[in-house]
């Protein structure tokens, strides 16, 4: 199985479509067992895709949020993944707080990440990641060595290029989602596009491409190619 990409006319068109399949596919898992997990990603990308979930009027009965990664800052720091979702999505969409599974960005980050582990479920029904220019995915970034590591679950990281320490799901973790869902629109992520798709395989220099044509269902949004 292939990575499924769906070229889209704008970066709002893109965000539509995928939070319109990530409703989907919510719906569908719950459906089949009563509850759903999901790991979301932050960044900026997904501001537009959450509001267009938030205001779909979906039942949230449930669901249960996690987070793909974390910076680590307080949950009220402008650069906290949680405090995106939590404005954009969380907040607007009326999730109830015990819902919503966040990373510890406030503590330790190596406790945070062991905590993290203890938490998750056994499987995600559905994760949205996201790509920097870079082709960076979750908090794994070109060069890492937990890109190798497929064992354990959560890990700290420092991230040298923001000079902070971050927590993230690891590839054990990725890859053995259900459904996989990249928002990859905008410009600025074309050549790490063309480098996931065209290059020679490289986890390590591309992260991103973690998923990509290893048989998992995976669907990326794109507007640049």
């Amino acid at each position: 199985m292939n990575a499924r990409r769906i070229l889209c006319p704008t970066d709002a068109a893109a965000a539509e479509a995928c939070a319109q399949e990530m409703l989907t596919l919510i719906a569908a898992a719950r459906d089949a067992t009563g509850h759903a997990n999901v790991a979301i990603s932050g960044g900026s990308s997904p501001k537009p895709m959450f509001a267009k979930m938030a205001s779909a009027g979906f039942d949230w009965t449930g669901v249960e949020i996690y987070f793909v990664d974390e910076r680590c800052v307080l949950p009220t720091d402008s650069a906290s993944n949680y405090s995106m979702a939590n404005e954009y999505l969380l907040e607007p969409a009326k999730i109830p707080s015990a819902q919503v599974h966040r990373m510890l960005g406030e503590i330790d980050p190596h406790e945070a990440a062991r905590r993290y582990a203890a938490e998750l479920p056994p499987v995600f029904d559905i994760i949205h990641r996201g790509i920097g220019p870079d082709a960076h995915t979750a908090s794994l970034f070109p060069g890492d060595p937990l890109i190798d590591d497929r064992t354990n679950l959560t890990a700290a990281t420092y991230a040298a290029k923001f000079n902070q320490w971050r927590v993230t799901l690891l590839p054990a973790v990725l890859l053995a989602a259900k459904h996989t869902l990249v928002l990859a629109s905008g410009a600025d992520k074309a050549e790490a596009l063309a480098h996931v798709f065209g290059a020679e395989r490289d986890e390590k220099k591309y992260p991103a491409q973690l998923g990509v044509n290893e048989g998992i269902a995976m669907t990326w949004y794109v507007t640049a190619e």
